[in-house]
């Protein structure tokens, strides 16, 4: 199973800033130091290019981050102070999506320790996301000519709003978002399936709510890849979550997600998502138990498949 990085592409935020850039340094860390228990090779990606964010971004926004020409509203609204390090950070996290779904084509399930900005829309950014990672990876994928239908089980508690108006009118891309009724986005863009939970909600609720989603998804989808946004902001006390879900619980999901998966046959690119707990670690603990749950669901499609390569471990860089 291969697992992309790209924390040491830093990018510069004020003091105070609430959005928690240390989690992703310390997720590798945390995998450095444990590993995953069966195997995974960290890799750096490459940054995507502007002709891969031209299949979702159009030309006019992709030159305004570019060349660091968005307006200050734009740039209000994107959550980020605009930089050369937040360009370069933003095309590497949507390389890692890429690498993720091409490598789960490869080995079943393949991992990227950032991305899921799913409120980035074509034309623009919104809530800590500059450009859309898991809908670039669908357009390169599908030009590729590698798969067709695409499924994406969003189970961040925020709706992906960009996500859904990118791929709204396509039967090629399937929208499953799961996630709190009165949280942000306040203006929610309809996906092929919205499954909405009031806050508060604990394990029993969202866990009835998720398999219903995914179980859903898949079958009206039939697709041929999945991505995964595993959020870690379900969390009870997560600042910006507003459910009650426990550490077990997110834990049961991610188990439950990649059974209705392997069930079917499909291979699985997992994201990170959101996680704004008040307590930095509690949000790595989430992010690290979803990765080791990809990385035992890699070696159960691993044994199940004969041909696939053993899984390796180590360090690289995608080429």
């Amino acid at each position: 199973m291969q697992i992309f990085y790209s924390d040491h592409f830093v990018l510069p935020l004020p003091p105070g800033h609430r959005f928690p850039m240390a989690k992703y340094s310390l997720l590798r860390s945390r995998i450095e130091g444990e590993g995953t228990g069966t195997g995974g090779r960290l890799r750096v990606p490459n940054a995507a290019t502007d002709e891969e964010l031209l299949t979702v971004h159009t030309p006019d926004y992709l030159r305004r981050v570019r060349e660091g020409a968005l307006e200050p509203a734009a740039v209000r609204r994107m959550g980020f102070p605009w930089s050369p390090a937040l360009v370069e950070r933003s095309r590497r996290s949507v390389g890692g999506t890429l690498g993720a779904g091409r490598g789960a084509l490869k080995d079943g399930v393949g991992v990227n320790l950032s991305g899921g900005t799913h409120h980035a829309f074509a034309d623009r950014g919104e809530g800590f996301c500059v450009f859309n990672d898991v809908a670039v990876a669908t357009r390169v994928i599908q030009k590729e000519e590698q798969v067709r239908r695409v499924a994406v089980l969003d189970l961040d508690v925020h709706q992906g709003n960009g996500t859904a108006a990118i791929f709204r009118d396509d039967p090629t891309v399937f929208t499953l978002s799961v996630h709190g009724a009165n949280n942000y986005p306040f203006r929610k863009v309809p996906g092929d399936l919205d499954l909405e939970l009031a806050d508060g909600a604990g394990d029993e609720a969202y866990l009835e709510v998720a398999e219903e989603g995914v179980r859903r998804a898949l079958e009206r989808s039939r697709p041929h890849l999945v991505f995964y946004l595993a959020g870690a902001d379900p969390f009870q006390g997560d600042r910006l979550g507003r459910l009650g879900v426990s550490k077990e619980g997110l834990a049961l999901r991610d188990r439950m997600v990649f059974r209705h998966c392997r069930e079917r046959g499909l291979p699985v690119a997992v994201v990170m998502a959101g996680g704004y707990a008040p307590g930095i670690r509690d949000t790595v603990d989430i992010h690290f138990s979803t990765v080791q749950t990809a990385a035992r669901s890699a070696e159960e499609a691993r044994r199940a498949s004969p041909r696939a390569p053993e899984p390796t471990s180590g360090t690289g860089t995608a080429g």
